[in-house]
């Protein structure tokens, strides 16, 4: 028999719509899973049960007269930590931090509430967000459900670990260079970084963006649909986009694929293969193919990589004296390295991301779509830090997901394989901007055609 925990959102609210369970049925069967996984896996920052039991109860009484108050009535959601909830400390994932208590909720938080959403807690980051693991000194370590000697990937980490655990079916984390997307790609689930501007943020930022963390492209859609909109205090947020044509299949579309990152890590072979096993099956389907560069040239990962080096430098240089030795190692080595650099080297960073939004608009502008791997590696050790452990490689991992982030264009993932050891392969799907309807289209799609062989089967563990 299925467990209410294993549902998607769309699921629940058709079971909750006719009556064959209610929101504290799931509520109930989704904390059982957190109390039996949680102590390994490490996804919370902060869990609510008592609160989420009374909304859970409170949404059921609603669907028990008819009358559901939002989209997402009685569903289980988390947000990342770096999401505000009002009253519940935001350390950002560091120990040496003295965190923010904001006073109001961020619109996500907002929406979520309004959407009539059972906010089960916060989830974990590693440090400033700055890592693509689950490595925290806050927190500790954040582990893979399909294998706790695993990375979740970061620096949503908490939120990926969440989903792919059947910790509710919706999550909502945050990217900035690929946040979202790498633990989409090492968990196995269909995520979204929406066009920038698309879901309004708290704290916007150049290149950030929050986005679904989901097992199915039908539940990102969904949530994509309650966060979007304008709202007070993002100066960067953008308006509905309001219906877009949709694309039952490939075979009116002009898809790049992009096999090579143009810098950074080289691909792996499993990872290669898979990836054009999945460019393959859009061929074959009737989609234009045609191989593009990639976005990454001249340095762009290592000028990048120095200009998140001096923010952070600039965080860790702020924090009380005796704090300071709290941040994690790696985060301390890391921002050290950018001591000394110039105003004009810090120019020279800031340019060399025109340069890269300029490249990635002009190599992707005849496609509708563009295909890549997500990652240029499958997950490493849960108690690494990096993709390449504890060496400082700076941003080599990314080449494929920030490019997406400084052009504001939509880059979705879906599984699409798995190495011979079982982790998971995402295939990253990228649109114009204001086409994230096309890319979730297309992620639906794949989820109906791909082999079995490369499809998760949820529950993991």
């Amino acid at each position: 028999m299925t467990s209410l925990a294993e549902l998607s959102a769309h699921q629940l609210l058709e079971g909750f719509a006719d009556g064959r369970f209610d929101p504290v049925q799931v509520h109930d069967a989704v904390q059982a899973e957190i109390s039996r996984r949680e102590p390994e896996l490490n996804t919370f920052w902060i869990r609510d049960p008592a609160e989420s039991s009374a909304a859970a109860g409170a949404s059921a009484e609603r669907w028990r007269h008819g009358h559901p108050c939002g989209p997402l009535d009685g569903v289980p959601v988390t947000v990342k930590e770096n999401i505000a909830r009002a009253g519940v400390p935001m350390p950002s994932g560091n120990a040496a931090v003295i965190p923010v208590i904001p006073e109001h909720d961020d619109p996500i938080t907002t929406r979520l509430r309004e959407a009539g959403a059972v906010i089960l807690g916060s989830t974990v980051m590693p440090d400033w967000g700055m890592l693509s693991s689950g490595v925290s000194s806050l927190h500790g370590i954040t582990r893979s459900p399909w294998n706790p000697a695993w990375t979740t990937g970061g620096s949503s980490s908490g939120a990926g670990a969440a989903a792919a655990a059947g910790f509710g079916p919706l999550h909502v984390g945050s990217d900035i260079g690929g946040s979202i997307r790498l633990p989409g790609t090492w968990l196995g689930l269909a995520t979204l970084k929406p066009t920038g501007g698309l879901i309004p943020l708290g704290a916007p930022y150049l290149g950030r963006a929050a986005g679904p963390l989901t097992r199915t492209a039908e539940d990102a859609r969904l949530l994509l649909d309650v966060l979007a909109g304008p709202a007070q205090g993002d100066w960067t947020s953008l308006p509905p986009l309001g219906t877009q044509p949709r694309a039952s299949d490939p075979s009116r579309l002009r898809i790049g694929f992009q096999p090579e990152a143009g810098d950074g890590m080289a691909v792996d072979p499993e990872v290669a293969a898979a990836v054009t096993a999945a460019v393959d099956l859009f061929a074959d389907s009737g989609a234009e193919i045609v191989e593009l560069p990639g976005s990454c040239s001249d340095r762009v990962l290592t000028d990048l990589d120095r200009f998140w080096r001096v923010r952070s430098l600039r965080d860790q240089q702020i924090l009380p004296g005796d704090r300071q030795e709290l941040t994690l190692p790696f985060i301390q080595r890391w921002v050290q390295q950018a001591a000394g650099t110039s105003g004009e080297q810090l120019m020279d960073c800031y340019h060399a991301i025109g340069t890269l939004q300029r490249r990635t608009v002009d190599l992707t502008a005849g496609c509708d779509l563009v295909l890549s791997p997500v990652a240029p590696v499958a997950a490493f050790p849960a108690e690494w830090p990096m993709p390449f452990g504890e060496q400082d490689l700076g941003m080599a991992h990314i080449g494929f997901t920030v490019p997406y982030n400084m052009s504001g264009q939509p880059a979705g993932t879906v599984n699409c394989g798995f190495t011979g050891d079982g982790r998971p392969i995402g295939l990253q799907i990228a649109g114009q901007r204001f086409t994230d309807d096309l890319v979730l289209d297309a992620m639906a799609w794949f989820e109906t055609h791909r082999p079995a062989s490369t499809t998760p089967v949820w529950p993991i563990g």
